[in-house]
């Protein structure tokens, strides 16, 4: 998918510039470098499934995080 026909938008407004800062952390834990063109079309399939598959595990085990303490704290 070329520049200018990003489909994919945030559900929350102005969380694009926390999303996009999160994927290039969780690429550079990874080893995995970050084009420096923004984009990401070049790097291998893997490479870029990685990323986005981390970064998904770390929302949910987040988002767990937090369900966990809230009910801790409701009982």
């Amino acid at each position: 998918m070329g520049t200018g026909q990003k489909r994919n938008k945030a559900l929350v407004e102005g969380a694009e510039r926390g999303l996009y800062q999160f994927k290039y952390e969780v690429a550079d834990e990874l080893g995995i470098q970050p084009p420096q063109s923004d984009y990401w079309g070049n790097l291998t399939s893997r490479d870029c499934g990685a990323v986005g598959g981390n970064m998904v595990r770390k929302m949910i085990q987040a988002y767990e995080t937090q369900l966990a303490n809230q009910q801790n704290q409701q009982q």
